[in-house]
């Protein structure tokens, strides 16, 4: 006897439908997986066995073939234990009702029947959302909450295949789970952290809060201890307010990934990612076999934060080249070819030198001029073109870490940096790539980006005495296109294009 059940399976950062055809042949026993299994999925014979035994059931002594279709796409993981386990019951006339196809099934089984949450319910979720003919997924309680960020898709909650099966026979045995996503949102919206924690450094927090407001990649050069790390864990704090699509987009890499936090079914506040610098491309692109989102998607919507920048491995700074351009990481292998989203924001600290006193006035600098040249050369040239905002963090005084003064809180930043990013959604609502200063192009900064006189002398005097270089000029008239944006003016004026070109430090001292 044949019976089909139906499953997901994730590809990428997307789901699409798998049929789990489950057939019973009057031959010597055996258990044949095909469809293009890996060795999650084969093993699964060994869960669905027992636990169909230990659940009060029986595994046919028959031949039972299970197909996973489309069989052309490999598929890896233990989400079909629970549908190929229904099946196999379904095909030997052990389930009363007649129809099994009306619900998708997502699961790992233990050996007592129990079943387990897996990764990647939540695209798969979205995906069932949106195709016909299913009354709802049933997955395992752990799962629910996630599932249910799909909205309008009816979850079912089961805790053992006894129970799945006494479902399907009895639709009324589970009560679909109910979630109000809003509610989670507004709830999830909550940092650890705050800017007001930072003693001192105005300068590099209103660096930061440039870099915010424009979504400019940000380098930070100073001693150790001079609060650079600190700084950087409380970026994503005054970034613009995540929307529910953000979030459910982040939510999906990290489901697929399987990162999502336990009881936390959204990711609503900006991920924070920190690389070790011994992390290799793959884990920082993503890759492997069948492709895993890397640290770069991970951070999607978020900040990607490379401390000790010059300490990374050269080769694996250079693949964030394509990912920061495109916005997205494109990973080719033999069998598949998947797209992850990568829309993040740079952040990356170093120390001016090998010692990393260069510069400081209270400590003394070991380091030859070659030795320094060598260390910042550490950085390549085109990665450097790529970050708008240079500065330097001193190291802070007695005076201000002693000081109980509390500095501006991060909400009260955000809701500048709020003001400034719909004045930006505004400029550009007829353009299609283009979603804040960070994003224009040579072109775009021609129209949007227009100086006049005095400013472009400034611009003229900074470029041939101060020694920038020639592409630091795009970068230092989108970056006063924030400040001004900060300001509510609409025409960039000197004092924006000095703060701008105070904000390229590394063009300015170290990197000539």
């Amino acid at each position: 006897m044949l019976a089909k059940v139906y499953s997901s399976a994730t590809l990428g950062v997307n789901a699409y439908t798998v049929e789990v055809e489950a057939d019973i042949q009057q031959q010597l026993p055996s258990f044949i997986t095909v469809g293009l299994p890996d060795g999650a999925v084969r093993e699964s014979k060994e869960r669905v066995t027992a636990a169909i035994k230990n659940s009060d059931f029986v595994f046919p002594s028959k031949k039972v073939t299970v197909n996973l279709a489309p069989a052309d796409i490999r598929k890896e993981g233990s989400a079909f234990d629970l549908p190929i386990a229904v099946g196999i019951l379904a095909a030997t006339g052990q389930i009363l009702r007649e129809q099994f196809d009306d619900y998708v099934m997502l699961g790992e089984l233990s050996l007592d029947g129990a079943i387990r949450p897996v990764p990647g319910v939540l695209p798969m979720a979205m995906h069932i959302q949106k195709a016909d003919g299913f009354k709802g997924v049933i997955v395992s309680k752990e799962n629910a909450s996630e599932a249910a960020m799909a909205q309008d898709l009816p979850v079912y909650p089961a805790s053992s295949l006894k129970e799945v099966i006494h479902f399907l026979e009895d639709e009324s045995a589970i009560r679909a789970f109910e979630l109000d996503v809003e509610s989670v949102f507004s709830t999830a919206r909550k940092h650890d952290v705050d800017f007001s924690d930072v003693k001192g450094q105005e300068s590099a927090k209103r660096a930061l809060e440039v870099a915010a407001a424009g979504g400019h990649n940000i380098i930070m050069i100073g001693p150790p201890g001079s609060g650079k790390t600190m700084l950087a864990r409380r970026l994503p704090t005054i970034l613009p307010d995540m929307t529910v699509d953000e979030a459910l987009e982040t939510t999906k890499i990290h489901s697929v990934a399987g990162l999502l936090p336990e009881n936390t079914p959204l990711i609503a506040v900006r991920p924070f990612r920190s690389p070790h610098h011994t992390v290799s491309d793959a884990g920082l692109i993503g890759g492997g076999r069948i492709p895993k989102p890397g640290e770069v998607s991970l951070a999607h919507h978020g900040v990607l934060f490379l401390d000790e920048i010059a300490e990374f491995h050269k080769d694996v700074l250079e693949v964030l080249r394509q990912p920061m351009e495109d916005g997205q990481v494109t990973l080719s292998r033999a069998t598949t070819s998947l797209t992850y989203p990568a829309s993040i924001m740079l952040a990356a600290a170093m120390n001016p030198c090998p010692c990393g006193y260069f510069g400081d006035n209270s400590h003394e600098c070991n380091c030859t001029s070659a030795s320094i040249q060598r260390y910042m050369s550490r950085i390549s040239g085109p990665l450097l073109d790529r970050i708008d905002i240079h500065i330097n963090v001193p190291s802070v005084k007695f005076k201000e870490l002693s000081s109980e003064a509390c500095g501006e809180k991060s909400e009260i930043v955000r809701g500048r940096v709020n003001a400034a990013r719909r004045r930006q959604l505004a400029r550009f609502k007829n353009e299609k790539k283009i979603f804040c200063n960070a994003h224009m192009q040579s072109k775009d900064i021609r129209e949007y980006c227009k100086v006049d006189e005095k400013s472009k002398s400034l611009l003229s005097l900074a470029i041939n005495r101060q020694g920038l270089s020639a592409r630091a000029y795009d970068r230092i008239l989108k970056v006063a296109r924030t400040i001004a944006d900060l300001e509510n003016i609409d025409d960039i004026d000197t004092t924006h294009i000095a703060e701008a070109i105070h904000y390229r430090s590394l063009d300015r001292n170290l990197w000539m």
